[in-house]
């Protein structure tokens, strides 16, 4: 049973801290409080593939290295790191202030330093074909790792990779102990001990996950107070939406990341500004959010028409993504008309993609008709229920430049199976950066990627795109590696494997009295810097 009583919840957690440390004083005022609709599978960095995940296991644990709110990777645990000339050697100095959150396991002094050594345990734990962790993928263009001294540690990649450090900043990364692997054994996942800003205090799976301050935190801020402000985390796990938002508006959430159907008329205009009578009582943020959504053709159905790219090019132009986004998002979203590289990431450049052009898509379409003889032409797009909407309206702008459409609905596991397996001519994906680099994105085109193998899922093959991926690669120069994106990304739009819809944005609520959560591009919750302010003027007044 899943208790909903926030007051509750904040003595219970007061209860056991107290418990647990009698001589600690504890503000229950300075609990953040945030939903998840699912529970999270685990609290081992190895596993940190899902938001839910991901984020919990953000408080929990560091890497070498982490990205700012711009996306720039910043000294974590490696205070400094040098890279050879060849691009393929990474040396990293490390902190010596780091320690293990307190535990019995390290003996009389409850904690330990952090050495290189456990960063070469972590690595090799990832890689563990026992453990089976979904991150190994991470290093799989490492050659070795070592650590060279108790404070430095070393990789050696197979070939120059520039994103590298990008990679070393997610979660998969970080270091973990090899005294509490030990300890607990498989029951490591609920049982977490990291260096992160927060240490683990209870967790009831799928009721309430809570998280207790590490005094002991090595980062501090501009002014050299120690960091986090807040004195705990409380995750709830509310899979009802609808309830969600009801809890927020009472005030017993202090932030909340989704905009579900169910509520999104009611909290924000089809212009995507917050409804006037939450203004008192909420911030709303929005920013740019490293995820394209996009319809992917599959280009090996040779007698499907989608293999002509006279209509893959008439489906651009034939719908207004503008349109789409204010009155099925509520503005939320960017029309996605500069290609696959989203916006907020460096390389992002106005390329000139397609812009809504009924006039055009017609004439593609009846050149189509002329060169070929299919006087009927006809597409089927396949997807979730979650995005039927947008397909719907697609479908209707689509019929009314004369192409004919059909929507098949399906469950999303089924989708995410067939769209690997070629099944569909026409799917409805997204992709989401696994790190900030375009790379990323221009990796779901490279021909040696072919699904089941790589992430190819629309069989495009192109060797000048080849190429130009090949070379970008070992580009260490910045200027030119984004040189070399973008003249990708120009040949994606000539050639139009895909139907870009919309660059998303992350959004966010919280209270009033919330000071410090910033936005991101990847849309991680850092909770370090959040502090709440205890002020009468932030007392609520529902509307």
């Amino acid at each position: 049973m899943i208790l909903r009583n926030d007051w509750y919840y904040l003595l219970l957690i007061f209860l056991i801290i107290s418990c647990q440390n009698k001589e600690s004083k504890f503000d229950v005022s300075q609990v953040f409080r945030y939903n998840e609709h699912s529970n999270i599978s685990s609290l081992d960095p190895a596993f940190a593939k899902d938001q839910r995940n991901i984020w919990a296991v953000h408080q929990l644990y560091n890497g070498l290295v982490q990205l700012d709110d711009s996306l720039r990777v910043i000294p974590s645990i490696a205070k400094s790191w040098q890279i050879s000339e060849d691009g393929k050697v990474y040396t990293f100095s490390l902190r010596d202030d780091v320690y293990f959150h307190e535990h019995s396991l390290f003996g009389n002094d409850a904690t330990r330093l952090v050495t290189a050594t456990d960063f070469e345990y972590s690595f090799q734990r990832l890689l563990d074909k026992n453990i089976v962790s979904p991150g190994a993928w991470v290093l799989q263009n490492v050659k070795s790792f070592s650590a060279i001294e108790y404070g430095v540690f070393q990789i050696e990649l197979t070939q120059a990779f520039p994103p590298f450090l990008g990679l070393l900043a997610m979660k998969y990364c970080s270091v973990v102990s090899k005294e509490a692997i030990e300890y607990f054994g498989d029951e490591y996942r609920s049982n977490p001990i990291g260096t992160g800003p927060f240490q683990f205090k209870l967790w009831v799976e799928n009721t309430k996950l809570v998280l207790r301050k590490n005094s002991n935190y090595f980062e501090k801020d501009s002014t050299g107070k120690q960091l986090p402000y807040l004195e705990a985390v409380a995750i709830t796990f509310l899979p009802d939406k609808q309830s969600e938002f009801l809890q927020f508006i009472q005030g017993n959430l202090d932030f909340m990341k989704s905009l579900d159907a169910s509520y999104k008329d009611d909290i924000i205009t089809t212009e995507g500004k917050l409804q006037p009578k939450y203004k008192h009582l909420v911030h709303m943020k929005t920013g740019a959010y490293l995820n394209t959504e996009y319809l992917g053709v599959y280009l090996d159905h040779k007698n499907n028409i989608t293999s002509n790219k006279l209509i893959r090019k008439a489906i651009n132009y034939g719908f207004d993504r503008k349109k789409m986004i204010k009155y099925l998002r509520n503005g939320i979203g960017t029309p996605a008309v500069n290609g696959f590289i989203p916006s907020g990431l460096p390389s992002f450049n106005n390329l000139k993609g397609y812009r809504y052009n009924p006039e055009i898509a017609r004439k593609l379409l009846q050149q189509f008709i002329q060169e070929t003889g299919v006087k009927n032409p006809s597409i089927t797009i396949t997807t979730n229920s979650n995005y039927l909407d947008l397909c719907e309206f697609i479908q209707r702008e689509l019929q009314n430049i004369g192409l004919d459409v059909t929507i098949d609905v399906i469950p999303p596991s089924s989708l995410r199976q067939g769209k690997a397996t070629g099944k569909f001519s026409i799917f409805r994906a997204s992709w989401i950066a696994d790190y900030p680099d375009a790379e990323n994105y221009l990796s779901l085109f490279y021909s040696k990627n072919f699904t089941p193998n790589g992430p190819n899922y629309t069989h495009f093959k192109n060797d000048n795109f080849d190429s130009l991926y090949e070379q970008s690669i070992s580009a260490v120069n910045l200027d030119i590696r984004y040189n070399l994106y973008q003249k990708m990304d120009s040949i994606l739009i000539d050639e139009a494997p895909i139907i870009p819809l919309y660059y998303d944005q992350v959004i966010r609520f919280s209270q009033k009295n919330i000071e410090g959560l910033g936005i991101n591009p990847i849309d991680m919750l850092d909770l370090r810097r959040v502090k709440k302010v205890n002020d009468m003027k932030f007392k609520r007044q529902l509307p």
